[in-house]
């Protein structure tokens, strides 16, 4: 007799091959497997089928990255000794429940993570969505994609851009041959992706070789706000970092690359996410086409998109340099309107625009907006405030400055509504008006 906490081994059939899972506390999850391989700038190559087990890597894969001390501020310490770094980062790991009727099929939503397009993986323990799957009864596949000088900076045939993009198309390619064999139907899939991971999904909604592999998306505090012209920006970052292509240690070569960025500082606050997509190269159209692509692709895909409040409230206020200047008085009044400002620069105007133009040309798109209503949270609701709500998981936030002073009751009962909102969403692709909403949630059907 087991335990409730205690690991049983669980073999899932798909029809390729054996795929080892670990089942506990009434969830299955079948970690870090790979979907496809790559050379350091080529595309990804899927993987040939198998007959024998996939057997999961010791230690969690991640794209070479150097550690952001801000964002481990924000976020909680960040455990390296988890996680094995893997140049070739094509994984992803699929949570179900472990209970399902036969012949069941669960609607999936497919995590792409956020990180500026450089930093993070999948398989984050804040970003653990055992709880949801549990709570919802859907399955969830966390992506990991390649980041940083390795999956979104290029310009040529040698140094090809967006190859960040391709891997999670082929990430999407092997979840429709193979998510049936886990209970999940391949005809209801959503895209839900944060920050970076919510701008990667709102162009692969315009993306070359993507139609009819996902259904619905769910954008969360995508800086749309910064995709703007970025050309000249990405050609000189990328002459800057050319002495580095060749390099053989990964992680000398995330290291260094720091060193050039102050030199496109010039470009403006974009200047603040050095890496991204790239119009006018595979799978994307040129910048000029986007808007247009967008309100053709209103007909294929659901869409709930917004932001937090107070999105660049924490870089702001918490900033030692800048808090002799603007914690109070008059400097916090001008604090107060560059957190608002920042805020819809970057993330609120550009997504309410896309809401209004989606829904202009006759798509399905709800608009929502996540506050704070302590009265005592000078932070207010900034960038991913979403993340606690959404996936839960106390004991991995518990070195969070983003929830310091919060209880996590608060998160808790708020975030177990917000959790359901977006369920009934990847079910349906609707957010009925008898649905219960928390007060700190402001959405509305364009």
């Amino acid at each position: 007799m087991t335990t409730p906490n205690q690991q049983e081994t669980f073999i899932f059939e798909t029809r390729f091959e054996k795929i080892i899972a670990l089942k506990q506390n009434g969830i299955i999850k079948a970690k870090s497997i790979r979907y496809a391989h790559s050379e350091r700038f080529q595309l990804p190559v899927s993987v040939e089928s198998s007959l024998s087990d996939n057997l999961p890597p010791d230690k969690t894969p991640v794209c070479p990255q150097a550690l952001s001390p801000l964002v481990e501020k924000m976020i909680g310490t960040i455990p390296v000794e988890v996680f094995e770094v893997d140049e070739s980062t094509q994984y992803l790991s699929v949570t179900r429940p472990e209970n399902i009727i036969e012949n069941e099929k669960l609607p999936v939503v497919v995590w792409i993570h956020g990180g500026s397009h450089e930093i993070g993986c999948g398989d984050m323990d804040t970003a653990d969505p055992a709880g949801w799957v549990k709570e919802q009864h859907i399955i969830v596949v966390s992506v990991s994609y390649r980041l940083g000088i390795f999956g979104f900076l290029g310009g040529d045939e040698k140094r090809p851009p967006n190859l960040g993009l391709f891997d999670i198309i082929e990430a999407l390619k092997w979840i429709q041959i193979n998510i049936a064999d886990f209970g999940g139907d391949p005809e209801n899939i959503t895209l839900m992706g944060q920050s970076s991971g919510g701008d990667a999904i709102a162009h692969l909604m315009i993306s070359e070789g993507t139609d009819g592999l996902f259904h619905r998306v769910i954008i969360q505090s995508a800086p749309l706000g910064l995709r703007h012209k970025r050309q000249k920006m990405s050609a000189e970052f990328l002459r800057k970092t050319e002495i580095l292509k060749d390099e053989t240690d990964v992680l000398k070569i995330a290291d260094e690359y720091r060193k050039f960025v102050p030199s496109v500082f010039k470009y403006g606050l974009k200047a603040a996410m050095p890496f991204g997509t790239q119009y006018g190269f595979p799978p994307l159209c040129r910048e000029e086409e986007s808007e247009t692509k967008w309100k053709e692709s209103a007909g294929k895909y659901d869409v709930l998109i917004g932001l937090n409040n107070d999105e660049t409230a924490f870089y702001l206020r918490t900033s030692e340099s800048l808090h002799p200047f603007f914690g109070k008085g008059m400097g916090l009044k001008i604090m107060n309107k560059i957190v608002r400002k920042t805020t819809e620069f970057i993330y609120g105007h550009p997504a309410k625009l896309f809401a209004d133009n989606y829904a202009k040309a006759g798509g399905n798109v709800y608009l929502f907006r996540i506050h704070s209503l302590l009265k005592d949270n000078h932070i207010g609701a900034p960038h991913c405030i979403d993340l606690p709500l959404i996936f839960g998981n106390e004991p991995a936030w518990k070195s969070s400055g983003l929830l310091k002073n919060i209880p996590w009751t608060y998160i808790h009962e708020n975030g177990k509504r917000v959790r359901a909102l977006w369920a009934e969403f990847a079910r349906t692709g609707k957010i009925s008006d008898t649905a219960e909403s928390p007060e700190i949630l402001e959405l509305r059907k364009m």
